[in-house]
């Protein structure tokens, strides 16, 4: 039976969803004061924008940022599409409950020992702190991530739609390319959305493995706040949600398409 929200539910969503949304908005409004500080609103400006674009080094940053997620994202979706693909293969109850709890183990533990972890990691290897050590940390804490998004579409899946496709003749290779990975693409998009959203957001495994002569917008952004308040932050902080919000939009759509013909199909 569908359950009426009561008043008192509707009350508490928006205070709820007022406490989230009221800070990232007073950033935004903040970001078009001319008056330079966060006091006093005096006038609208792009002033602030102009100056970010302007800025080179920042631009630089911006594009090592999109990069690395990009990456990030394409090898964490192949690696852990397999890696859903092998934990969903397990035929013992026990073997693929202990391959879940250490495919959980990145998204559970704190940041900070991640961080720690593939700082002592990289340094023990000889592995140089830059663009190729905060990759492949991306990449190793994003994989869990599209695991968890791929595996339900896997067990939604019935087995007979297998079998039927072996009885036709189908190869192994053919059953995963033409039936699996078609039926689970809108996990393999969540997956891949999900770890590009985690990679570009991450702070605190970034700090850790970041070098000198590199740097990823949250560090940055770190960095400039601590030298004092800045509209630059602001406006910066701004694309970045809009840019969240625009991947978020983009999924939205593309669930949605991939939603239809299964709807079609049951009428």
């Amino acid at each position: 039976m569908d359950r009426k929200i009561t008043p008192v539910s509707k009350i508490f969503l928006v205070i709820i969803f007022f406490i989230l949304y009221a800070p990232i908005f007073f950033l935004i409004f903040y970001s078009f004061n001319s008056g330079g500080n966060m006091n006093n609103f005096e006038g609208f400006t792009f002033d602030w924008y102009k100056e970010l674009f302007q800025d080179t080094r920042l631009l630089i940053i911006v594009l090592n940022t999109l990069v690395v997620a990009l990456l990030a994202a394409l090898f964490s979706t192949i690696i852990g599409v397999m890696g859903a693909l092998g934990i969903h293969a397990a035929r013992r109850r026990q073997t693929k409950n202990t391959l879940l709890s250490i495919n959980n183990v990145l998204i559970v533990s704190p940041d900070v020992i991640i961080g720690a972890s593939f700082l002592v990691l990289f340094t023990m290897a000889g592995i140089k702190l830059g663009f190729y050590s905060v990759l492949l940390s991306h990449i190793a804490f994003c994989v869990p991530i599209v695991v968890l998004m791929v595996l339900p579409k896997l067990s939604e899946m019935s087995p007979t739609l297998l079998d039927a496709a072996r009885d036709l003749g189908a190869s192994r290779l053919d059953v995963i390319t033409k039936v699996v990975l078609p039926y689970i693409t809108p996990g393999i998009f969540a997956g891949f959305f999900m770890a590009l959203t985690f990679s570009l957001d991450d702070f605190a495994v970034t700090f850790f493995v970041t070098g000198n002569g590199f740097s990823t917008l949250s560090v940055e952004i770190y960095s400039l706040a601590r030298r004092g308040i800045s509209l630059n932050i602001n406006a910066l902080s701004t694309l970045l949600f809009l840019f969240t919000l625009i991947l978020v939009v983009i999924y939205y759509f593309i669930n949605q398409r991939q939603q239809k013909p299964v709807l079609g199909g049951r009428k």
